[in-house]
């Protein structure tokens, strides 16, 4: 309910028309869309309360007119909620399918583009610039070509909603412009990705907002879409961690303060039955790679409704330095010499230090 009235509120006070969000139909945009319906039944609501602010509002952002006022939610919806699917070869059918759905249920105008034409073009005037083709993890490329093919298909998508924001309004002659929606886990914010576990608001919006498709989407494994169904069932691999892991890291990095080192040591006691000393190596080494390497990107994130205790940004929350090492060499030698430790130890004790 907070987050929705934060997005009333930043909608009357911005100019806007309306919000456009890209709908992939997983747990991260399908959890916005949510919150703009609840956001819409909450201001129909305070109109048959008799809220007159709301209500001048309302009329304002939805373009009524001859003394007409929202009445429906979903009516509402329709006129300041867009919603884009923006899908190519690597969607499914079912992301494709359960987009479409939420839309219905939350009301708004739903669009359904494919980016593949645009994708080829880039890469087509890439391989007229350099002579490479430009292949992805599953046809043998490397980590380069592959993360530049995920790039070029996210960049896309960016570019494609900003362009529908700014001129679907007027296709449908309506006055302004659209605010783009997008949402990012915090956790993953340390490792570059600009999505928190929201499936427990899922649960409560499939069941308290009227939203029943919203069940079957935190139930499907979360899939980007930047790569093909078959190397990418689980979006988590791209990262190496699971959203649970980063959110156990990213609370010792921030709250606890701790650093390389000290986070491998008490790893070690927290998952002592479910990973070897070698495999929590690996995962600090990960995450600490990853947030050295994008910590920098934590300075510059745009505005944001908190949902967790913590923040990854350095506005309010984080004012430590954003240029590291990251090969953290020195932490690194460390945790290294802790697992030969253990690897050279008696009796198999997981206690490394």
């Amino acid at each position: 309910m907070g987050t929705a009235c934060w997005l009333w509120n930043h909608l009357r006070r911005s100019g806007a028309s309306g919000f456009l969000l890209p709908l992939f139909g997983v747990v991260d945009s399908s959890s916005v869309a949510a919150i703009v319906g609840c956001m819409s039944q909450l201001v129909v609501k305070e109109i048959a309360n008799g809220d007159v602010q709301v209500k001048a509002d309302a009329i304002r952002i939805g373009n009524y007119i001859d003394g007409q006022v929202p009445t429906d939610s979903k009516e509402f919806s329709k006129r300041i909620f867009y919603t884009v699917f923006m899908g190519s070869g690597n969607s499914s059918a079912d992301s494709r399918r359960r987009s479409r759905v939420l839309s219905e249920e939350v009301g708004s105008w739903h669009l359904d583009v494919s980016i593949d034409g645009v994708i080829s073009s880039l890469l087509y005037l890439f391989q007229t610039l350099t002579g490479k083709r430009l292949h992805n993890k599953e046809n043998g490329g490397t980590n380069v070509e592959n993360t530049a093919l995920q790039n070029i298909q996210a960049r896309t998508r960016m570019v494609i909603a900003f362009m529908l924001a700014s001129l679907l309004p007027w296709v449908h002659n309506k006055p302004g412009f659209y605010l783009v929606l997008s949402s990012t886990t915090a956790d993953e914010g340390l490792c570059g990705n600009l999505t928190k576990d929201l499936r427990a608001f899922l649960r409560w919006a499939a069941e308290n907002l009227g939203y029943s498709s919203l069940a079957e989407i935190e139930a499907a494994h979360p899939n980007a879409a930047l790569q093909s169904s078959r190397t990418n069932d689980q979006e988590e691999s791209d990262i190496g961690m699971t959203d649970e892991e980063l959110s156990v890291c990213g609370k010792l990095r921030r709250i606890f303060r701790q650093g390389p080192l000290s986070m491998f040591k008490d790893l070690c006691c927290k998952w002592q039955l479910t990973s070897t000393p070698a495999e929590i190596a690996d995962k600090v080494k990960h995450f600490f790679m990853y947030y050295a390497s994008n910590r920098h990107k934590m300075t510059v994130l745009t505005p944001s409704y908190l949902v967790e205790s913590y923040s990854p940004e350095d506005n309010r929350y984080d004012q430590r330095q954003f240029l590291y090492n990251a090969r953290w060499p020195y932490q690194f030698r460390k945790i290294d010499e802790l697992v030969l430790q253990q690897l050279n130890a008696d009796g198999g004790s997981s206690d490394v230090y």
